[in-house]
Formats: structure tokens, C-alpha cells, sequence
């Protein structure tokens, strides 16, 4: 990004490698807000502590939500900003880019919210989020030790994340 002076203030990121370094962050909400899974692979820098961080994503998750629900040019009924939407009511989005990353989301119609922050060149990832929803079910939801709201801690599920989010990213 330049200004006015034209000096560089935030320069792009390194060309994403098969290395998978494109990977970056990836976060798992409830619909109550509560943070599940947070996972980081190539974050360099950490401005905030994981509370404050977690808390920011999700309420621009909200307020994105909300913003695409109230611009909807095909919708009549527009209700009040702010206001949460149920899965698959208006307008969603599925991905923005900045010139330093690019954040994918999904919501599943269990309320789950999946965001996968990545390398800006990375292409289209909605197949690859609902994959990862599919392992959330199979590894977490079925598993009858984990109690739902709770973080998760199942060490197969993170090992096979890990995995296929380097393999994707």
C-alpha cells in the first residue's frame, strides 16, 4: 500500500511456496461466539493476546454479516443492522483479500463458523472449508468424550487439520 509520498508501508508477502507456507491462521466458532479451535502455522506477528483476537475476528465475522445481509440488492426485507442472520438468510460472503492475506469463511447450518486465513494469491477455498467442516463432524462432533461449547482437543483431529490445511494452502 503507497501514500501519498509513495513509500512502501506494508510490502506483500512472500509468493506462496509448495512448502505450505500459505497457511497462516485458522479459527473455529461456535454460534454463540465461543472460539473452538484457533491454529496458527505462519504468523510472524502477534499484536494481540489470543481473548482480544479471537473476540475481533468474530465480531467482524458479525458485523461482515450483517453489512452483505443489509446490501443485498435482491432482498426486500433488509430488518436492522446488527441484527444476527440464520444460516443461509441473506446475503453471505465467502472470502475479501487485502494485499497481506486473504480470510475465507463458512458457516455451516449448525452455526458453525469456519475461517481460514491464507497467502492473498490463494484461490477459491469453499470446497476445502466444507472439507474441513467434514473432519470437524468426524472427529469432533462424533466423538462421544467431547462435550459441545467446549475447546477442542482431540489430538487426531488437529494432526489430520494440520495436514490437510498444508496440503490445501
Amino acid at each position: 500500500m503507497q501514500f501519498f509520498g509513495g513509500s512502501e508501508i506494508s510490502p506483500s508477502p512472500p509468493a506462496p511456496t509448495a512448502l505450505g507456507n500459505n497457511a497462516h491462521m485458522i479459527y473455529l466458532f461456535n454460534r454463540s461466539g465461543v472460539c473452538l479451535l484457533y491454529r496458527e502455522w505462519n504468523r510472524p506477528l502477534h499484536t494481540l493476546n489470543a481473548q482480544q483476537d479471537h473476540k475481533l475476528m468474530f465480531g467482524l465475522l458479525f458485523s461482515l454479516k450483517s453489512l452483505t445481509a443489509k446490501m443485498d440488492p435482491i432482498c426486500t426485507e433488509k430488518g436492522n443492522l446488527g441484527v444476527p442472520q440464520l444460516p443461509g438468510q441473506g446475503c453471505s460472503f465467502h472470502s475479501f483479500r487485502t494485499n497481506t492475506y486473504k480470510l475465507s469463511f463458512m458457516e455451516s447450518p449448525s452455526g458453525i463458523k469456519i475461517i481460514l486465513v491464507t497467502h492473498p494469491r490463494t484461490g477459491d477455498l469453499r470446497d476445502s472449508l466444507n472439507h474441513i467442516y467434514n473432519l470437524y463432524v468426524e472427529y469432533v462432533v462424533r466423538n462421544p468424550l467431547y462435550s459441545a461449547g467446549t475447546p477442542i482437543r482431540c489430538e487426531l483431529f488437529n494432526t489430520t487439520l494440520d495436514q490437510y490445511v498444508r496440503s490445501i494452502a
